[in-house]
């Protein structure tokens, strides 16, 4: 079981379950490993940086070059102590974005979406969870925010087939985060002015405990 799990990720395939969405909870630790061992850690870009506001452009070229940039994702997320990380985080202008966190049943989930679409959720299942949120891009800063506390997302993986990835609570609230990132949004664009100034308050007066990019 392990040595396929890590098999189906190092070619870019995800095993699904019954309702056809990917199944990530399985050789977390091996497969996360085998990403960030290939990969090369990267500086995170912060809030400023015009790659971050903007919307990302969509994966059309599924080659080695893809394959690489996923693994230093892994890479630098790991060297940041993240839970989730977007492509332009490190620069990279494409809808990229890859993951290894805990939903609130401390369940492991790990892997990546490449043109991640944000599924609009029935009424019936909009209920806000009002937590605290972080960003890499924002280093340093929290501030609540409320969010569905149920996220599903559809897009791609490495080689271009259709997946389908979901979560509850804290996991819903980083695939909603990370795609939010490649569509030009960060999570201090959600909150109130003050909130958000209060923010950007906690960056300039903490320090980063990983390498970032100082914007121009």
């Amino acid at each position: 079981m392990a040595q396929q799990g890590t098999e189906q990720e190092q070619t870019g395939v995800f095993a699904v379950d019954d309702e056809g969405f990917v199944v990530d909870t399985e050789d977390t630790e091996a497969r996360e490993a085998a990403h960030r061992e290939r990969g090369t850690s990267r500086p995170i870009t912060v809030v400023g940086n015009p790659v971050l506001h903007r919307e990302c452009k969509d994966v059309t070229e599924f080659d080695d070059e893809l394959a690489q940039l996923v693994d230093d994702m892994f890479a630098s997320q790991r060297t940041a102590e993240g839970v989730g990380l977007a492509a332009n985080q490190i620069g990279v202008d494409l809808k990229v974005f890859v993951y290894d966190c805990m939903d609130d049943e401390g369940v492991r989930h790990v892997g990546h979406v490449i043109n991640p679409v944000l599924q609009d959720l029935p009424a019936d299942r909009r209920h806000l969870d009002d937590s605290n949120e972080g960003c890499l891009s924002v280093p340093t800063a929290y501030a609540s925010l409320a969010r569905p506390d149920f996220a599903e997302v559809h897009g791609v993986d490495l080689k271009g087939n259709p997946i389908k990835v979901r979560g509850t609570g804290y996991f819903a609230r980083c695939l909603q985060h990370e795609t939010d990132h490649l569509y030009g949004f960060l999570y201090i664009d959600k909150l109130s002015k003050r909130d958000r100034k209060d923010a950007l308050r906690q960056m300039e007066e903490g320090t980063p405990r990983y390498p970032v990019v100082a914007n121009d």
